[in-house]
């Protein structure tokens, strides 16, 4: 499949029709799915628990934080659906998507993108100014995911990396130094394989469209049960991450119910892999939050640093 510039898709009849601001956020909101928030910001406070040794951490830098993982997640998901624009149209599946559809222009799309953007680079600066000038490395991942799709069924690790972002990004926060990498890289790590396994679940939805289609995925290079075998190595290899963490760094007699938690939902989620809206929309969730519980239960009983 070409990676050049997709045109500009002209808007269905009916599509551009003006709005109620009412409509016109409901609009916005299923554009930038401001729901799949919820799989990253639980791995961003983890970072910050994790770099701040417990608890107290001030709710001001709590809410910073909270807004630039909004605002970078707005842009993430606003890159992704104007550079598949083109993709999205074509296929079946998602032709009902804001852009394919008409119900929102391509500049629209591309204003609510930069606002994100702006309202991310405005956090990182209020947190500290090295934020700010780290703040383009997650923007770069976000824009070259979309782009990996075209030539590597191994795309999948591209948005694991992106959401790997946030608990790297969380450290940095209160840490603001490069330096004892290791616990926020395996929280990282953890992301990137839990992340890169959903989305092969997730892919299998596409398997026929993508092969004919030229797209690149594992479902579509190797089929359905070999992506799927694929997946659950990935899930068992963030969970074998997230425990090194727990059992060097954590204090583990407090974090263990939760790591076995996050263990026994990655195996539910395999389990039930066909029934992608339990499997992707519900349980993942619950893992993110699982995570979290996990650092926080650790961090609460731990020595600082």
């Amino acid at each position: 499949m070409t990676t050049t510039r997709a045109p500009d898709l002209p808007p269905r009849a009916g599509g551009g029709a003006p709005q109620a601001p009412a409509g016109r956020l409901r609009t916005w909101g299923r554009f930038v799915r401001f729901e799949h928030t919820l799989f990253s910001l639980p791995l961003l406070f983890a970072g910050v628990l994790l770099a701040a040794g417990g608890l107290d951490v001030p709710p001001s830098l709590l809410g910073v934080v909270l807004l630039a993982g909004t605002g970078a997640r707005t842009a993430a998901l606003g890159l992704n659906r104007i550079i598949d624009r083109r993709i999205d149209a074509a296929n079946p599946r998602t032709t009902t998507r804001e852009l394919p559809s008409g119900a929102m222009g391509i500049g629209e799309a591309r204003a609510l993108t930069a606002v994100g953007a702006v309202v991310y680079a405005a956090a990182a600066w209020w947190i500290a100014p090295i934020c700010l000038a780290l703040a383009p490395i997650p923007l770069l991942v976000f824009t070259a995911y979309p782009y990996l799709k075209r030539w590597t069924p191994w795309c999948h690790l591209g948005v694991g990396l992106g959401l790997a972002m946030a608990p790297l990004g969380g450290w940095f926060a209160v840490r603001l130094e490069f330096s004892d990498l290791g616990p926020p890289l395996l929280l990282g790590l953890f992301t990137l394989a839990w992340v890169a396994g959903f989305d092969v679940i997730y892919a299998t939805l596409d398997e026929e469209f993508d092969r004919t289609a030229g797209v690149r995925s594992l479902p579509a290079r190797y089929g359905r049960e070999c992506a799927l075998r694929i997946a659950r190595g990935l899930h068992a290899s963030a969970w074998v991450a997230l425990a090194a963490l727990v059992f060097w760094r954590l204090f583990w007699p407090t974090a263990q119910l939760p790591l076995l938690a996050v263990g026994a939902l990655l195996v539910w989620e395999n389990a039930r892999a066909r029934d992608i809206d339990l499997a992707f929309f519900r349980i993942n969730v619950w893992v993110g939050f699982a995570a979290l519980a996990t650092v926080a239960a650790g961090v609460a009983f731990s020595s600082p640093g």
